[in-house]
């Protein structure tokens, strides 16, 4: 296919969907919008971290208490009230229509260097596409550095694989049976082996020829859910911060709409964690329906998180 990365193009965020859909690539220059959440991510990884760099803390800790520090830092920055906010302040700056589009709650990735946490709370993810694990046709992702990056503890994408399916355990995945039981707590303590059953290929895959793309911190890389994409084996020294937030657009998920379908044989669907831009209310009902597929009472709908620090005080 012809590979194309789009950097800082000024289009409507129809054309940039669809763009999306066929296989491009949009990296964007730095944003205040996007730097916002940057710094509120910041703020919040160096208060977990108590003054010591939060780059170079792995050197200087036992991996234990790094993983037990990720398990509490992460589901505080992924569920803050905050976190929302300064979310949809980005979709708006990229012209994304608030009625109509629904994001993911913002997720804190990270990857230590030199294989010192690579499991659970810090998994490094192997090849693999987002719609192997219940994602939409229509699921957009960005991606975004707390810190600055660089080629050796990046993120890579494998473009070959775009149009060429790959054998692989997606058929085993099933939404619902993930959220009952392979998500909460528990992943923090996963720090010599993940058995997690996790989607990927079951054949050699030819990593080379492979994209990676340098952001500024305040920029940011949009791509969908089909394409295959890794995490690049960390040897830089120093710990990769990142973030990433998924939307769907309702017109295009309602028309089942978006990048091809070649090789995902997942069950179950994401689209009831969707939350509207403009009000933070779900996908409606009858376009959640058309992506069900019988397997709803094997499971849990929708996962629930346990209240985070913030919000319990807000409550009480």
């Amino acid at each position: 296919m012809n590979n194309t990365v789009f950097y800082d193009l000024n289009v409507s965020d129809d054309i940039r969907r669809q763009r999306l859909y066929d296989g491009q690539l949009f990296v964007y220059s730095t944003r205040q919008t996007v730097l916002d959440l940057v710094n509120f991510a910041r703020s919040m990884v160096e208060d977990a971290f108590g003054g010591v760099d939060p780059r170079t803390a792995q050197k200087a800790m036992e991996v234990e208490r790094y993983a037990d520090l990720l398990g509490k830092l992460k589901p505080e920055f992924i569920h803050h009230p905050e976190s929302k906010r300064y979310l949809r302040r980005i979709l708006e700056d990229f012209g994304c229509d608030p009625e109509k589009t629904f994001f993911d709650v913002p997720r804190m990735r990270s990857s230590t260097s030199d294989n010192y946490l690579t499991t659970g709370i810090a998994f490094a993810w192997h090849p693999h596409r987002d719609t192997w694990y219940s994602a939409p046709a229509s699921q957009i992702n960005w991606w975004l550095p707390i810190y600055e990056i660089e080629s050796d503890n990046a993120m890579a994408f494998h473009p070959r694989y775009w149009s060429q399916p790959v054998k692989n355990s997606s058929s085993e995945y099933n939404y619902y049976v993930w959220n009952k039981l392979h998500r909460g707590e528990s992943v923090a303590k996963l720090i010599k082996s993940d058995p997690r059953p996790l989607p990927r290929a079951t054949e050699p895959l030819e990593l080379d020829p492979q994209l990676r793309l340098i952001c500024p911190v305040g920029g940011l890389i949009q791509f969908s859910a089909a394409q295959m994409h890794s995490s690049v084996p960390n040897t830089s020294g120093v710990t990769r911060f990142s973030i990433d937030f998924r939307t769907v657009h309702l017109d295009d998920a309602a028309a089942k709409h978006g990048a091809p379908n070649i090789d995902s044989g997942c069950s179950g669907t994401v689209m009831r964690d969707y939350l509207r831009c403009s009000d933070l209310s779900g996908i409606p009902e009858e376009v959640i329906s058309l992506y069900d597929d019988g397997t709803e009472s094997g499971g849990e709908l929708l996962y629930v998180p346990k209240p985070t620090r913030e919000e319990s005080a807000q409550a009480s």
